[in-house]
C-alpha cells in the first residue's frame, strides 16, 4: 500500500507579511484623492467658494499617516507599522516645512517674471520714470557694491576673531569677545543702521548724511558676528591630532593654522560666509537710514545716496504712482532678482568649497 504525500506550498519568508514596494506612494495618492473629493463636495454644496488646495494636501497627508499605520499593522506587524508611521511623520514634517519656501519662490517668479524679462529692467534706472518702464540697474549696482564692501570688511575681522578664539584665546578677553559676539548676533538690524548713521553724522557733522559706505558699515556690523560664530564652530571641528602632528614635525603654530587648520575647515567657513551674506543682502531698514534711496545711478560709495534692491522693492511698493501695476511688477521683479543673486552666491560658495577643500585619500 502506497501513500502519497502532498508537499506544502512554498513560501518566501523574506517577503511574507510585507507590503508591496510602492504601497506607500499608492496610499498617499489615494489619501489625497479622498480629501480632494471631500473638499470638492464641500465646494459644490456651497459651503466654500473655492477649492482648498492646502487643506487637501494637509488633511490628505494626515489621512495617509493613519492609513499606512493601520495597513502595515494588519499586514506587517506592530514593529514595522510603527516604523512606517514615524517615517511618514518625519517626511510630512519636512514637506510642511518646505511648502512656505516653495510657495514664496513660486509667487515671486509668477509675479516678477513679466517685469524681469523686460529689456530695460537691467539696462536703465528709474530716473525721470513716473509710470511704466525704467529698470533696477541702479539698485543692482548699489546692492553689489555695498554688500561686496561689507563682505571685504567683515570676513577678515570675523575670521581672524574666530582664529583667536579657537587657537589662542584664553581667559577673560576671550570670554568677553564671545559674550559680545553673541549679543551682536541678536541685535535688530535697524540698530546697526542707527549706529552707522550716528557715527558718520558725528564724524562729518552732517545730520543728513547718506552714502553707500555707511550702508556697508551697518551691514558689516550684522555680518561680523555671524562670520565669527560659524567660523569658530568649523575651526573647532578640526581634529587636534592634525595640529599635534604638525607641531611634532616642528611646524610653527601660525603656519599650522594657515596650512592645516584653515584648509581642513575651508568648506564650512565658506558656507558660513555665504550665510552671513544672505543674512544682510536683503536688509532694508539700515540701508534706508544711512544709504537712503535714489532713482539715479551712483557708482561712488563715498558720495551721495545709493539705491539697493531691498530699498528698491520697498519704495516701489510703498510709493506707487498712477500706474499701480507697473510699480508692483517692478517690486516683484526686484525681489526675484534678489533671490537669484543669493542662489548664485550659494552656488559659487559650493563650487569654491568643493575645489579647495582637502582631498582625502587612503
Amino acid at each position: 500500500m502506497s501513500t502519497t504525500t502532498v508537499a506544502a506550498p512554498l513560501t518566501n519568508s523574506l517577503t511574507a507579511g510585507k507590503l508591496p514596494k510602492y504601497s506607500a506612494v499608492v496610499v498617499l495618492l489615494a489619501s489625497w484623492l479622498v480629501t480632494a473629493a471631500v473638499f470638492l463636495i464641500v465646494q459644490l454644496a456651497g459651503i466654500s467658494t473655492s477649492f482648498n488646495v492646502a487643506g487637501t494636501l494637509f488633511f490628505g497627508t494626515v489621512l495617509y499617516c493613519i492609513a499606512i499605520y493601520l495597513l502595515s499593522y494588519f499586514v506587517e506587524g506592530v514593529r514595522k507599522a510603527k516604523d512606517r508611521l514615524v517615517t511618514a511623520l518625519v517626511t510630512a514634517a519636512f514637506v510642511i516645512a518646505l511648502l512656505p519656501l516653495v510657495s514664496l519662490v513660486a509667487t515671486t517668479v509668477i509675479n516678477g517674471l513679466p517685469a524681469f524679462l523686460t529689456p530695460t529692467f537691467f539696462t536703465s534706472s528709474q530716473r525721470n520714470v513716473v509710470g511704466a518702464g525704467g529698470g533696477a540697474l541702479h539698485a543692482v549696482i548699489g546692492t553689489l557694491f555695498i554688500t561686496g564692501l561689507a563682505t571685504v570688511i567683515s570676513v577678515p575681522i570675523g575670521l581672524l576673531s574666530a582664529i583667536y578664539l579657537t587657537e589662542y584665546g584664553r581667559g577673560r578677553l576671550a570670554r568677553a569677545i564671545t559674550f559680545f559676539v553673541d549679543v551682536m548676533t541678536g541685535i535688530p538690524s535697524i540698530v546697526a543702521g542707527l549706529f552707522a548713521f550716528a557715527l558718520f553724522s558725528l564724524l562729518f557733522s552732517d545730520p543728513g548724511i547718506r552714502f553707500g559706505f555707511g550702508g556697508a558699515i551697518s551691514l558689516s556690523v550684522l555680518m561680523i558676528p555671524v562670520v565669527v560664530r560659524s567660523s569658530e564652530e568649523m575651526l573647532k571641528l578640526v581634529p587636534n591630532e592634525l595640529r599635534e602632528a604638525a607641531y611634532a614635525l616642528g611646524v610653527p603654530k601660525w603656519l599650522t593654522i594657515l596650512k592645516v587648520v584653515l584648509p581642513t575647515s575651508l568648506a564650512g567657513i565658506v558656507t558660513g560666509i555665504m550665510i552671513s551674506i544672505s543674512r544682510v543682502i536683503g536688509e532694508t531698514a539700515p540701508l534706508l537710514i544711512i544709504s537712503g534711496f535714489t532713482a539715479s545711478m551712483n557708482y561712488d560709495l563715498f558720495k551721495d545716496r545709493m539705491m539697493t534692491l531691498p530699498v528698491f522693492v520697498y519704495t516701489q511698493y510703498a510709493n506707487q504712482g498712477t500706474d499701480t501695476q507697473a510699480y508692483l511688477d517692478r517690486a516683484w521683479a526686484g525681489a526675484l532678482t534678489l533671490i537669484l543673486i543669493v542662489m548664485l552666491l550659494n552656488a559659487i560658495a559650493r563650487l569654491i568649497a568643493k575645489l579647495f577643500s582637502p582631498k582625502l585619500g587612503r
